[in-house]
């Protein structure tokens, strides 16, 4: 068992009132979401999964591959409300600057793939857009099929999680700043959503079916701010700095920049029966790294996700780091740990 960084025990129950933000308050440094490379090309892809639903993605190679052969590949899955030109596209860039054959997609209902209504959550539509993807590599001439492996960034990390316990084809998965949006939905952060609360959550959903099934406009909920106030709570700071930003801001065509990262309300509360990490240990013996930062809000769920995981797996922590630095300060995202794990476990 490896427990990287200053350990398990030293982290105690966070609350919101107590949460510190090092890093994560540091709204500039390293932050590149839009990096690009001279080394690999990104072609645009689609690919059918089993709902017949076109998934879309970003295909990175390194300009040098020698396509007469077959190499190892990585999918890339974006933060939940995100898309894949969003972090993921970032990752998978990196990931092929190493050598790897890389795709990052957009999760259906989101950015360019197929889904309507759009941003409408369905976690098995999304774990099965992650198989969909490894068909898709896995058929292609220079993807070796046995050595696939997958990153899944924020919600994606809990989808790529729940897509793995049943396809056996991804040989090594990672996660970073991982949501289980289950949850993060049943019980909020710190498990300071009552059941009461839960309930009324639901209740209001169903009640919205009524009108939207009538004819009513779609309503949508939580996501990102759409702008800043004195009483702001600083996690949503963090994310409005990305998404509401130059930094990290891209809306897809079609879509409203009002309401981009957020779901829809009657929709969401399908995360309510999301159980991600349930059975998890079952992957093994594939290997698991968690990544997480240390000062991040989230990072309850690496804990947890590495607690109930089997042999081999790894929980490493990102001094200073925040939940949203992970998605894009190069200098702080340990891509030379994620390339180490992947050329170990998807080795010929």
């Amino acid at each position: 068992m490896k427990l990287t960084g200053a350990g398990i025990a030293a982290f105690g129950t966070m609350s919101l009132g107590n949460l510190t933000f090092a890093k994560a308050q540091d709204m500039s440094n390293g932050a590149n979401n839009f990096y690009t490379s001279d080394q690999v090309t990104l072609e645009k892809v689609t690919f059918k999964s089993q709902y017949q639903m076109n998934v879309a993605g970003n295909l990175l190679v390194p300009k040098n591959l020698d396509r007469n052969a077959r190499h190892p590949a990585i999918v890339v899955g974006h933060p939940m409300g995100a898309v894949k030109e969003q972090s993921a596209t970032l990752y998978a860039t990196k990931m092929a600057e190493q050598g790897f054959v890389a795709m990052a997609i957009d999760l259906p209902f989101w950015g360019e793939s197929e889904g309507e209504a759009r941003q409408m959550v369905s976690p098995d539509v999304y774990a099965e857009a992650f198989s969909a993807a490894v068909d898709f590599l896995g058929t292609r001439a220079f993807v070796d099929r046995n050595r696939i492996g997958a990153i899944g960034v924020c919600g994606s990390g809990s989808f790529v999680i729940s897509a793995a316990k049943i396809d056996p084809r991804m040989r090594a998965i990672a996660t970073v700043s991982m949501y289980d949006m289950g949850a993060a939905n049943r019980n909020a952060l710190n498990h300071s959503l009552s059941v009461e609360q839960r309930k009324q959550i639901i209740a209001a959903a169903a009640a919205q079916r009524y009108s939207e099934f009538e004819g009513g406009q779609i309503q949508y909920t939580g996501g990102t701010d759409l702008e800043l106030t004195a009483s702001t709570h600083p996690i949503q700071r963090e994310f409005y700095d990305f998404y509401r930003t130059p930094r990290g801001e891209f809306t897809p065509v079609d879509v409203s920049n009002q309401v981009t990262t957020k779901p829809t309300l009657t929709s969401n509360v399908k995360f309510m029966n999301f159980y991600p990490f349930n059975d998890i240990e079952t992957i093994s013996p594939r290997p698991m790294l968690f990544i997480s930062g240390d000062q991040a809000h989230s990072k309850e769920f690496s804990e947890e996700a590495y607690r109930l995981a089997a042999e081999p797996k790894e929980l490493v922590w990102v001094q200073g780091a925040g939940h949203v630095d992970l998605y894009d300060r190069v200098d702080l995202i340990p891509f030379e740990k994620l390339t180490n794990f992947f050329n170990q476990h998807l080795s010929a």
